[in-house]
């Protein structure tokens, strides 16, 4: 299926790693010139370099989102060729600390990288599409921020304010023609995720092997419909459809990616 997304340019933040390469890599073989986003240049240009192998359209975006200055950085790299028509909020980080380890500065810091990243791109790059009456802004949200866990209390909240920008976002561009959207991946088997869970295995009496440490995740700890955890694949094609124009009736929306994990309508 033809997304119709030729022609369109896509700066996905943080997309050196995970479901931001994935995002990327799809939304480039869908036709769209991505800008590869992160921190460290050699990263950006490593999966830059990877999708132009593939036929595909790419650059690079090099900054830090937690601070003006990097932001400000960013949007002029991912303007400097063309107008952005999509934005993929999706950086972000989270550490394994309980609610006493996530102190006020921890809380600050999360708050920083996950939410006011997007704020930044989203104030730097929206008006734009607002005079070209078009555009795209998804925002990576997650199921903690709906269903939250006991562990890293910062990282839940910041998912529940980047959903509730999202749609408060989308109220204020009423009529422009440019939408906003949450995906909401549940638990996905990213590097991050297999490295930590083939750490924590033995200290749970699991073994080494892969489809019993995924089997008993999801018996233990995110439990859902599917049997399984997600895949970056998954979570890019729910972005692709949100960003192509079969989704111009589409905003305020969180599209839940997550297997059956969050129990509510």
């Amino acid at each position: 299926m033809d997304l119709n997304l030729k022609n369109k340019r896509a700066l996905i933040t943080g997309s050196t790693s995970g479901l931001g390469e994935a995002i990327a890599h799809l939304l480039a073989a869908e036709g769209a010139t991505v800008i590869i986003h992160g921190r460290n240049k050699n990263r950006a240009q490593r999966v830059m370099e990877a999708i132009r192998e593939k036929g595909g359209r790419a650059a690079m975006a090099i900054g830090d989102l937690s601070a003006d200055d990097g932001a400000d950085a960013v949007a002029s790299s991912a303007l400097a060729d063309g107008p952005v028509d999509i934005l993929v909020n999706n950086a972000g980080a989270y550490h394994h600390h309980n609610w006493m380890q996530a102190t006020p500065a921890k809380w600050i810091e999360t708050y920083e990288s996950n939410v006011l990243s997007g704020v930044r791109m989203i104030q730097r790059l929206v008006p734009q599409m607002r005079e070209r009456k078009w555009g795209r802004i998804i925002t990576i949200g997650g199921g903690l921020g709906i269903q939250p866990i006991p562990q890293h209390p910062d990282y839940n909240a910041s998912l529940a304010a980047r959903h509730n920008l999202a749609l408060s976002l989308a109220r204020e561009l009423k009529d422009s023609g440019v939408t906003s959207n949450i995906v909401s991946p549940g638990a996905i088997r990213v590097a991050s995720v297999e490295e930590y869970l083939y750490a924590v295995a033995p200290k749970l009496g699991w073994s080494n092997d892969w489809a019993e440490i995924e089997r008993n995740t999801i018996r233990d700890f995110v439990p859902n419909d599917v049997g399984r955890l997600g895949r970056p694949e998954e979570i890019a094609g729910a972005v692709a459809y949100l960003a192509s124009p079969f989704a111009d009736y589409i905003s305020g929306t969180a599209l839940r990616v997550d297997g059956g994990t969050v129990r509510s309508l």
